[in-house]
């Protein structure tokens, strides 16, 4: 089974044939973007700190023009916890590259913006009530 261009009928003009891979359309949710902007940050994070809540996502997906067409952007703004002491600049570094690749890869969306919260620290093992305060 084959599908035709309405405009090419309507207009008088030789049929243009669309394969049937080509025809329909593809929409993804926020909340589907929401889960694999968490799980990339999860995997960007690494192992959690003991008592740490998992990493997760808020993600508006909008219409943003390019070259000519529309595309779906993601925004997404991702929570997480960290171990201190912890370079936390390279950390959310890594979460943003990576959240960018996986929503790319998986979704075909384009990500312009990736805001990381860090919304905790949590001390290392061995560090805290064995070292003290210092004054």
């Amino acid at each position: 089974m084959t599908s035709v261009s309405a405009e090419a009928t309507e207009a008088g003009r030789t049929p243009v044939v669309v394969p049937p891979g080509e025809r329909g359309a593809t929409r993804i949710t926020d909340r589907v973007v929401t889960k694999i902007a968490a799980q990339a940050a999860r995997e960007a994070v690494g192992r959690l700190p003991k008592g740490a809540a998992r990493p997760y996502a808020h993600v508006v997906v909008r219409p943003q023009a390019a070259q000519g067409t529309t595309v779906e952007a993601a925004r997404v703004r991702v929570h997480v916890e960290l171990e201190y002491p912890t370079d936390i600049g390279s950390r959310c570094a890594a979460v943003r590259r990576h959240v960018v690749e996986r929503v790319g890869a998986l979704v075909g969306m384009e990500v312009p913006e990736v805001a990381v919260h860090v919304e905790r620290l949590h001390p290392a093992p061995g560090q805290g009530a064995a070292q003290g305060r210092t004054r």
